[in-house]
Formats: C-alpha cells, sequence, structure tokens
C-alpha cells in the first residue's frame, strides 16, 4: 500500500511540474530581430561648414540626418513595439549626452520614461542646450564652458528633438520610452528586441528625415521573428 501511495505521489508531482514546465513556455517570450534599409538610391552624405569656435569644432561637419551604410542599412532608425506593456528598465548607468567637438553624441539617445540623463560639455566653449517638446517640460539653458556637466529628467514618452542655439549645426534626439521594447539601429541598420510577449505585435520605425513605418510581426516563445523595413525619401 504504502509503494502504490509512494507512486501515486511521484506522479502527481511529475504532473505539476509538467503542467508547470507547460504553462510558462506558453506564457514565455521571444525576440524580433531585424533591418532598416532604404529603398533606392541613397542622396550623398551631407557635410555642413563650420562658422563658429574653430578650435573647439573644427571646421567641418558630416551632417548625422541620414546615415547610409555600404548595405543600405540606416543608422540611428528607432524600431519599438507599439503599445507595448511593461516598466521600462532602469539602465545600469546614467546615460549620457555629450557634446564633445560641438557635435551631440548618440545622436539619437533611448531614454526609459524617468530617467536623469548627464548633460555633458568638455569643448571649453559655450554651449545651449534647447530641447522641442510636448509631454515634457522644455529645456532652453544656457551651459557655459566651466559647467562641464547639467543633469536632467525626462518624466514622459516622447520624441524631442535636441539642438543648441550657440551652434546651428548641432542637432540631436532624445527618444523617451514607458516601456521595455525599443532599440536604435545600429551602423548597419540592424536592431534586436529581446523578451517580446509570444503574440502578434504591431512594430514601428521611426526615422528623423523619412518617418514612420509599421508592421504587423508575430512572436513565438523562445524564437526570433524576422523583420525588414525598406524607407524611402518623401
Amino acid at each position: 500500500m504504502r509503494q502504490w501511495l509512494s507512486v501515486l505521489c511521484c506522479l502527481a508531482l511529475a504532473a505539476a511540474v509538467l503542467g508547470g514546465t507547460s504553462q510558462v513556455t506558453a506564457q514565455g517570450g521571444g525576440s524580433i530581430v531585424g533591418e532598416v534599409k532604404f529603398s533606392g538610391t541613397p542622396p550623398a552624405p551631407k557635410v555642413v561648414k563650420v562658422n563658429k569656435d574653430n578650435q573647439a569644432c573644427g571646421d567641418e561637419k558630416k551632417s548625422e540626418e541620414l546615415v547610409v551604410g555600404a548595405n543600405k542599412g540606416i543608422k540611428n532608425a528607432v524600431v519599438s513595439v507599439v503599445g507595448a506593456k511593461g516598466p521600462a528598465p532602469k539602465p545600469a548607468q546614467k546615460p549620457l549626452l555629450d557634446q564633445k567637438g560641438c557635435q551631440f553624441q548618440p545622436h539619437v539617445l533611448l531614454l526609459p520614461a524617468g530617467a536623469e540623463v548627464d548633460i555633458q560639455n568638455p569643448d571649453g566653449v559655450l554651449h545651449n542646450i534647447h530641447t522641442f517638446s510636448t509631454a515634457n517640460p522644455s529645456i532652453n539653458k544656457a551651459q557655459p564652458k566651466f559647467k562641464k556637466v547639467m543633469t536632467e529628467k525626462f518624466e514622459k514618452p516622447e520624441i524631442i528633438k535636441v539642438q543648441c542655439d550657440a551652434h546651428s549645426w548641432m542637432l540631436g534626439w532624445v527618444v523617451v520610452q514607458a516601456h521595455p521594447h525599443y532599440a536604435v539601429t545600429d551602423e548597419g541598420g540592424a536592431f534586436k528586441l529581446d523578451n517580446v510577449p509570444a503574440g502578434k505585435h504591431k512594430v514601428e520605425v521611426w526615422h528623423e528625415t523619412l518617418g514612420k513605418m509599421t508592421q504587423e510581426v508575430e512572436v513565438k516563445a523562445g524564437a526570433p521573428a524576422k523583420v525588414t523595413f525598406e524607407l524611402a525619401k518623401k
């Protein structure tokens, strides 16, 4: 009798374990991987002449408003899951918006909502941080050469244009998201979104000069879903 009870207990335990494993797998997430490419012949890169503070800034700058690689991959496009849920992850280190050489680095800075950002001025010249936003309070602050770092906070999700009023060619973007499923493309136009819940999702790409595009993607647990966006000059 004891042997039968032992067997029944083992079977019940195994069923519970198997049932639990099945449930976790069904609720598990996958990833979305892909590329953002330029459709057609890419325009020649723009070069901007520097007309101020040349000793710190140089004589010219390559515009980053549209950077297309050899394989037609578009750099600095932001890819995100529309309507995604879940808190945005906290950065391991405080994000940094640098202005070294009179150029915003990175050109597109991704932030979780509520994050603080250090804005750095290592150039030894006057910069002026000017943001254009609607959900977050706009910033318009001088950053003289002795003020090496300013700290700002962005509470709400929004795509925010940033410029330096002291140097007309300086332009960048701060993209604030309230969920964890977003990324910016690398020099080859590639991106990856991890831990996306299984199911059908609308995925959006945004680029500062080429606009937006969406595609529907089905994510399966434990597997990568592949997608390619092709953006054209308007």
